[in-house]
């Protein structure tokens, strides 16, 4: 793997304290000579960081008054938003907005897969909830996690859909952790135990409807869950 270049470096320097809110959104940022300073580059170093972040729309330059954070609505990178949902302050809108995200994606692809999905792919979703049922049983976290995440990527490769696969390849490691978070209650292990298995039912009756409607009531289920068990919000 290349080494990345001391450009690269100080841009995620800064970009790590942006997200640990160093430097909150609407803020300002040092100038070059501080932050020159600070990580011991040339001016011209740090003035290339900031045209990538700006790149990137995680910072705006208003000329005469300064360079300053845009809100995370804004930006442009996926890999930073990423970023900012695994390390970042704010971690309960973080977790709503990814269950938000998932609910639009993952219903169609249930919807899409209830036509397309193998005989041999219908007994390995059977299987994962077995699999999550068993380890909910010996208090297996980490089995129990496994098994989810596995049954939901088998529903997204079975929509046979290239797009809805790309989209979620890189929220897999924000995925395994908030899974972990929210899995570890063990009233939530029960819940999605039941709704996984509606949803394979609901897949094994190729009726794209019902497949929708299992998925969406899990989604639901889901951030009942996360509001009331684990944020303790209303």
């Amino acid at each position: 793997m290349a080494r990345k270049s001391l450009v690269g470096v100080v841009a995620d320097e800064l970009l790590d304290r942006i997200i640990a809110g160093d430097f909150p959104p609407g803020s300002s940022v040092p100038g070059e000579l501080e932050l020159s300073a600070k990580h011991e580059v040339s001016r011209m170093t740090v003035r290339e960081a900031m045209k990538t972040l700006e790149a990137q729309r995680i910072l705006s330059v208003e000329r005469g008054r300064g360079t300053f954070v845009n809100p995370l609505n804004r930006w442009a990178s996926l890999e930073a938003v990423l970023r900012a949902a695994s390390e970042g302050q704010n971690e309960a809108s973080a977790s709503v907005q990814l269950i938000e995200l998932r609910r639009m994606l993952e219903t169609g692809a249930c919807e899409l897969a209830a036509t397309r999905i193998s005989d041999a792919d219908i007994q390995a979703l059977f299987g994962y909830v077995g699999a999550m049922r068993t380890a909910h049983e010996v208090n297996d976290l980490a089995a129990f996690v496994e098994a989810d995440l596995a049954f939901h990527d088998l529903i997204l490769r079975a929509s046979e859909n290239v797009f809805v696969a790309v989209l979620f390849e890189p929220l897999h490691r924000v995925l395994e952790k908030r899974r972990a978070e929210t899995s570890a209650v063990p009233t939530i292990q029960e819940h999605a135990i039941g709704h996984h298995q509606n949803i394979a039912e609901a897949l094994e009756s190729r009726n794209p409807a019902k497949a929708r409607e299992a998925m969406d009531s899990h989604m639901q289920q889901t951030l009942d869950d996360l509001k009331t068990l684990v944020l303790g919000t209303p």
